[in-house]
């Protein structure tokens, strides 16, 4: 699957190339602002993972599906690695890679998740995409309006609204809704067998005020990852880099400054 992305920055033996990933319902534009502040040290891809944004449809949301992307994406720019940071379901597709095969990741950061598997949480969530959905809305604000009568956070509204367009004068979901509810158990999952650790250089940046890094995580992220770093942002919730962009550049930037 040949995914779309946006890219800045160019390639040269002082600028390696970045990947960044985005998370589950979420898209290339969640990375706009950390991305723009790489390319003058980076070559920087920023895909829309499958099912996601612009990026093609398929039935297949498996994390070894969203990692053979990934791997044709270095293969397209003619690489034979590339640094992966990835929050969320993205986090989990680049340390499936890192750990499928580790000499195509150069680096690896991981964003508020961890290779383990999750309840799910995003029952609620589905519900109200398929309510906007089925009332075939006339704009943003009545999708809004659906979306509150189930969500009472206006930020996680504003973020799922991002994957609202129209089309042909009606509004619709760019995601494919689908195929994300019916896999949740596999995206939740993390169900990679005989796992390779991955030896390469890792840090784990997480939130203090989420709990998608626990205690009976860290072993597990020892193990497979016996090089990382685990870095706490004591005022972040699971949204890191964009509830904390400051401290979190600073963890990235230290951790890039050895590639």
């Amino acid at each position: 699957m040949r995914l779309n992305y946006r890219e800045y920055g160019s390639y040269t033996d002082q600028h390696p190339t970045l990947i960044l990933l985005h998370g589950l319902l979420g898209s290339s534009s969640n990375w706009l602002t950390i991305a723009k502040g790489l390319a003058d040290r980076f070559h920087v891809l920023v895909p829309d993972l499958r099912n996601h944004g612009r990026s093609p449809h398929d039935d297949d949301v498996s994390y070894a599906a969203l990692a053979r992307d990934i791997e044709q994406l270095i293969d397209e720019q003619g690489l034979d690695s590339a640094l992966l940071i990835g929050h969320s379901m993205g986090g989990k597709a680049a340390m499936w890679l890192a750990l499928e095969q580790p000499e195509r990741v150069t680096g690896l950061v991981v964003v508020d998740i961890a290779p383990v598997a999750y309840p799910n949480r995003f029952d609620l969530i589905y519900t109200a995409l398929h309510a906007v959905d089925q009332a075939q809305v006339g704009s943003r604000t009545e999708a809004d309006s659906i979306l509150a009568q189930y969500i009472d956070e206006i930020g996680l509204r504003q973020f799922l609204l991002q994957n609202l367009h129209s089309v042909e004068g009606s509004w619709v979901w760019r995601m494919n809704l689908t195929a994300l509810t019916q896999g949740m158990s596999e995206i939740v999952g993390f169900s990679l067998e005989n796992p390779v650790s991955y030896r390469g250089q890792t840090l784990f940046i997480y939130g203090g005020k989420s709990d998608y890094v626990g205690p009976n995580a860290k072993p597990i992220i020892k193990r497979l990852f016996p090089q990382a770093r685990l870095e706490v942002i004591p005022a972040a919730g699971h949204w890191v880099y964009a509830e904390q962009p400051k401290a979190f550049v600073q963890l990235l930037m230290k951790f890039l400054s050895h590639f």
